[in-house]
Parts: C-alpha cells; structure tokens; sequence
C-alpha cells in the first residue's frame, strides 16, 4: 500500500503538503498516546476527538479543501472536487468536522481503541501498550486522511493554498500570570 508521499511523488509542492500535514499528524499522535496512557476512562477517546476535531480541518487547510476554501472556486472547479470526492469515499474531506464524523472516522480502527481501554489498567506495561495503540490509531487514521486528500487534489487537478505558519498552535500549558 503507497504512502501519502509515494502518492504525491513527482509533484514537489503536493509533497511538501504532504510533509507539513505529517508533521502536524505527528504532534499530535503524540498528544494522544500520552493522553492514552493515563488510567482514566473515557479520557482518551474524549482526547482523540478532541484532536481528530481540530487535526482534519487542518490538513483540509493544507491540501485547500476546507468548506470555505472550496466554496471560493469556481463552479466548474467545485464540480470537479465533488466527482473526486465521490471517487475517493472520503467522509471528512472538505467537510466541517463535526462529532458524528469524528466517531465514523474511530469505528474503522474500533478494535484497537477497545484493546487500549482494557490495556491502559495493567499497571506499566499495560499503560506502555495503551500509549502505543493511542498513537498508532491517530497516525492511521491521520495518515488515510492525508491519502484521501492527495487523490483528491491529483483527481481535481487543484491548485495547493500558501502555507500557514501553524494551522494548528502547539498545545501547551498557559502563561504564567504576574502577581
């Protein structure tokens, strides 16, 4: 099976999307296998949609198919995009992201969220497993987003957006406030 970048190979800008929505994918894939790690129930799958919410529309950004970037194409254009779509199968490219997408998205990798649930409570090594499935699972799910993206940018034959700086701040602890 090809790799975002193998798909992308030939077009140096398409891979440098590529690269810069990886990057975001990795950051967070690692948000989640710490968050993944914590013995609390619940608080992982709360932490992966979280991230899913914010990382898909992020990549969207990238390859220029947020709803807004689509919406100022033109007609023809637009057209194209949606028998790519169609194509593709994809549920969450150029789409708001919403909670029933998020879930789609985690039931195609249900089996593994369900082992690091019951992994997660055998203490260190079980937590250690949890970890690594939470971070596995962001980066498949991430990773086939970021395919889904290339085949509909090469079907449409897009023009890539200019880069952003960070679409998506680090997440860091808040500044401290002087007294």
């Amino acid at each position: 099976m090809a790799t975002s970048l193998q798909l992308a190979e030939g077009n140096a800008i398409l891979m440098d999307a590529v690269r810069r929505s990886r990057k975001l994918l990795n950051r967070r894939a690692l948000v989640g296998a710490a968050a993944s790690a914590v013995p609390v129930p619940g608080l992982d799958w709360a932490v992966d949609a979280a991230l899913l919410s914010r990382l898909v529309p992020a990549i969207n950004a990238q390859f220029g198919l947020t709803p807004a970037q689509l919406d100022s194409l033109p007609a023809h254009k637009r057209e194209q995009v949606q028998k790519a779509l169609a194509m593709v199968g994809s549920v969450v490219v150029g789409k708001f992201v919403t909670r029933d997408l998020v879930i789609r998205m985690a039931q195609t990798v249900g089996k593994r969220l369900t082992a690091r649930q019951a992994a997660k409570y055998v203490p260190l090594a079980g937590q250690a497993v949890a970890a690594i499935m939470g971070y596995t699972a962001i980066r498949y799910l991430g990773e086939e987003h970021i395919k889904d993206c290339v085949r509909v940018y090469q079907m449409a034959q897009l023009a890539l957006p200019a880069p952003a700086k960070d679409p998506l701040p680090a997440l860091s602890a808040p500044e401290p406030r002087d007294a």
